[in-house]
């Protein structure tokens, strides 16, 4: 009877080898798993790619938000733009405008700059950074990432190096193109070397403001003559397109009676802010008397520019804030003003 006891030494190295067998096949799965860690957790379901953040709110993120106020009239609206758009590219920022901005310059021109909704202009921390009317070194080198630039710039010194850039943004829309150019063409008679010369008088609250607040005159009968006569010299027939805030002052002061080379716009009467600019921007020259909405005419224009030079006592506040040579290109023609009313007591 020896037969069982014979199969237990054979029984117990089997059992230990199926035993170890075991063992090696769970480390084996484990080992495998370990390989294709997260397989399943690594491919979303249709519902998480949905929710997935688009580019444009990634970059977002990544390169801030800068923005402008949205202050003052047609030629304010324009320096700030043109200055956001410089400086939000010089600091590696992406630029926002205000609705209000959008609302003044889409109906004239082809600006890109995207448009904050009113929303997220209330719900983003902004950092107020407030600018002076002349490029300044630090302003390479503005810190935030959701600036508000503030105060009212319009200096070429902020953005010239960026000027046919600038000047895309500022073109206009065919049907704006195509009303003034026929306007012109209206005018245009029987000459056969007409040279267009958009004329802009500012007047308005000027009048009061600038010997009252400013120790400043406005442009004069004497100015406007001078600048007339100067393209009347140098060409053979000069077209003047009369644009002004204060139109009877022009018809009253600008003798037409002569040549018959002068034209009001709107028969004379006040037009608005956006057809006069159209109209003077298609000029092929320009006579300024103050304010950004002439300076902007002669930048856009970049044919000869005149413009009214030392309008204010060297005394006068504004110079604080105002620097002409920041203003004026330097190859823009400048006529002295006559201070003498201002002196007097008396101007306009």
């Amino acid at each position: 009877m020896t037969a069982p006891d014979s199969w237990v030494p054979f029984r117990l190295p089997f059992q230990l080898s199926l035993y170890l067998l075991a063992i090696m096949t769970f480390s084996f799965l484990i080992h495998l798993c370990s390989w294709f860690p997260t397989a399943r957790k690594r491919l979303p379901s249709p519902n998480a790619m949905d929710r997935s953040p688009s580019p444009s709110k990634a970059s977002t993120t990544e390169r801030g938000m800068w923005t402008v106020n949205s202050a003052g009239r047609l030629g304010n609206q324009m320096g700030e733009y043109a200055t956001l758009y410089a400086l939000a590219k010089m600091n590696g920022r992406q630029a926002y405008i205000l609705p209000e901005m959008h609302q003044q310059l889409a109906p004239l021109f082809r600006i890109t700059l995207p448009v904050l909704s009113s929303d997220m202009v209330q719900n983003i921390p902004w950092k107020d950074y407030g600018l002076h009317d002349w490029m300044s070194e630090e302003y390479r080198h503005i810190e935030g990432q959701y600036v508000r630039l503030t105060g009212y710039p319009c200096s070429w010194t902020f953005y010239h190096h960026l000027r046919q850039e600038i000047l895309q943004e500022f073109s206009f829309h065919d049907h704006v193109k195509e009303e003034a150019n026929r306007y012109l063409a209206g005018l245009r008679g029987q000459r056969r070397n007409v040279t267009y010369v958009g004329v802009h008088v500012r007047r308005g609250d000027y009048v009061q403001e600038m010997p009252k607040f400013w120790k400043g005159v406005v442009a004069d009968k004497a100015y406007l003559e001078k600048a007339m006569g100067y393209f009347r010299a140098k060409y053979q027939e000069p077209v003047f397109v009369v644009t002004s805030n204060g139109m009877e002052w022009c018809r009253e002061n600008i003798d037409t009676s002569l040549r018959g080379d002068v034209y009001f716009s709107g028969d004379g009467k006040e037009s608005s802010p956006g057809r006069d600019f159209a109209l003077l921007a298609h000029c092929n020259h320009t006579i300024m008397t103050i304010g950004t909405f002439g300076i902007w005419v002669g930048y856009l224009v970049g044919g000869e520019t005149i413009y009214l030079a030392n309008y204010m006592l060297p005394d006068s506040p504004f110079l604080k804030i105002f620097k002409p040579e920041a203003a004026f290109l330097p190859e823009w023609i400048g006529i002295d003003a006559d201070l003498s009313p201002l002196r007097r007591g008396t101007s306009g």
